[in-house]
């Protein structure tokens, strides 16, 4: 089967799904990862074109590690809004991953790039298959046959704006595979010392290892991810990740 991972931001995904990912990709699923900005705000002394330039080449050399597919809608950071334009870009990108099972961010998170990027994504797995919408792309792609099926990560920290813990529909074991999402995480080279600048925190991978835990102590698990899984009409009620991880 065909997984996007869709998030706001380069290293949204490596860290919050990467060890599911490469879970997927052992089994033989083909993987894509897809960043809805480019990354232009995530340094102290890069222009945003520079550092942008920057990410974009961190992402795609993050996904090379579990070859995937690298796209970016390539939006500024803080500029992601819902709106028609964004709609169609997003829809358009879609249809030319042509995703089975599409993974994005919990739809409240602390920063709104993460809430607009979830908002985007649930809406192209619907408008995507849809005949008489145009994304006005000069060589449009085809239609996305089947509306996918929908999963979000969990919010960082795995509490909403308000402080309250999410509870996971379900947990993956990642134990085996959080090598691998250290891997991917750690070619994002740039966020180390912007991290060090803007929030004075120079333990990004580290981070992601004790939050990893965090999530899979709850199921017994030395490293997890937790997901929800989107249930509502018309959306398909099984959940296809774990049947394809059993």
């Amino acid at each position: 089967m065909k997984v996007l991972a869709i998030g706001a931001h380069p290293d949204d995904v490596e860290i919050l799904c990467a060890g599911t990912l490469k879970r997927l990709h052992d089994r033989g699923h083909a993987i894509a990862i897809a960043t809805v900005t480019n990354g232009s705000c995530g340094s102290a002394t890069l222009s945003a074109e520079e550092i942008a330039g920057v990410r974009r080449k961190e992402a795609a050399d993050a996904a090379r590690i579990i070859d995937a597919e690298y796209h970016c809608a390539d939006l500024c950071d803080l500029e992601i809004v819902f709106d028609n334009d964004t709609r169609r870009l997003v829809s358009e990108l879609f249809r030319v991953v042509q995703p089975e099972i599409v993974i994005t961010h919990y739809p409240q998170d602390y920063i709104y790039d993460h809430d607009m990027t979830s908002m985007l994504a649930r809406d192209a797995t619907f408008s995507a298959t849809l005949g008489n919408y145009s994304t006005g792309a000069a060589d449009p792609a085809p239609l996305l046959p089947h509306v996918p099926y929908l999963y979000y990560m969990s919010p960082i920290d795995g509490v909403t704006p308000f402080g309250a813990a999410v509870e996971y529909q379900f947990i993956v074991d990642i134990t085996d595979t959080i090598e691998t999402k250290a891997e991917m995480l750690a070619c994002h080279e740039s966020q180390r010392e912007w991290l060090r600048a803007q929030h004075d925190m120079d333990e990004y991978i580290e981070y992601m290892r004790r939050d990893s835990a965090r999530i899979g102590a709850i199921s017994g698990y030395a490293y997890g991810e937790g997901f929800q899984q989107h249930l509502g009409h018309p959306y398909k009620r099984d959940n296809i990740i774990l049947d394809l991880l059993t």
